[in-house]
């Protein structure tokens, strides 16, 4: 094999390493980008996953699962610690009723009910402008970034189901991204 084969493969598995940062346990990140409204800077994102089969089971035998959106932006200080500008966390619950035989999703008071898994899942996989940081904490000459991540949150799970989950594929669905923002507060690319 030459070297400029080898130097093409090394370089053809770099990019399929770099491509994996952005999907992480599971989930894939398909939108991520944020708006600076006249009130607040919003945040649109969707994600692609399924349940595994245990988690989909767990769900079928009585445990909820909880999916947590949590992001934080953050203001770059050379002097300190960055400031933290904005912070929002959003919880989703899906259960499954079985006396109706329906799928339901809680966040906060609301509750939605759905004949299927495929539709229930749909409404937790993203959300449009959400606001995340109060525009007057936003000034245009400093620089920013944020902290997001989406994931399942075992630790809500029932404790027997929470004992030996390291070894149980399919739990572990998280996603984490950190992003800097450009002069006009769109994210930048990773």
């Amino acid at each position: 094999m030459s070297c400029r084969a080898v130097l093409l493969a090394l370089v053809a598995l770099v990019l399929a390493l770099a491509g994996a940062a952005v999907r992480a346990d599971g989930i894939e990140l398909t939108q991520f980008q944020t708006e600076r409204t006249d009130d607040a800077l919003e945040l649109n994102y969707s994600t692609r996953f399924e349940l595994s089969r245990p988690a989909e089971d767990a769900l079928h035998k009585g445990a909820a699962l909880y999916f947590v959106a949590d992001v934080t932006v953050f203001r770059n200080r050379w002097y300190w610690r960055d400031s933290r500008v904005g912070h929002a966390e959003r919880v989703w619950r899906l259960s499954w009723q079985p006396l109706t035989r329906q799928y339901r999703v809680s966040t906060g008071g609301l509750h939605q009910s759905f004949a299927t898994l495929t539709d229930a899942l749909a409404s937790l996989r993203g959300i449009s402008a959400w606001p995340i940081a109060e525009a007057k904490e936003l000034d245009t000459d400093g620089r920013y970034y944020l902290e997001f991540s989406f994931r399942l949150d075992v630790s809500q799970l029932p404790r027997p189901l929470q004992i030996g989950l390291g070894s149980v594929p399919g739990f572990g669905l998280s996603i984490e991204q950190k992003r800097g923002f450009n002069a006009d507060f769109s994210l930048k690319a990773p």
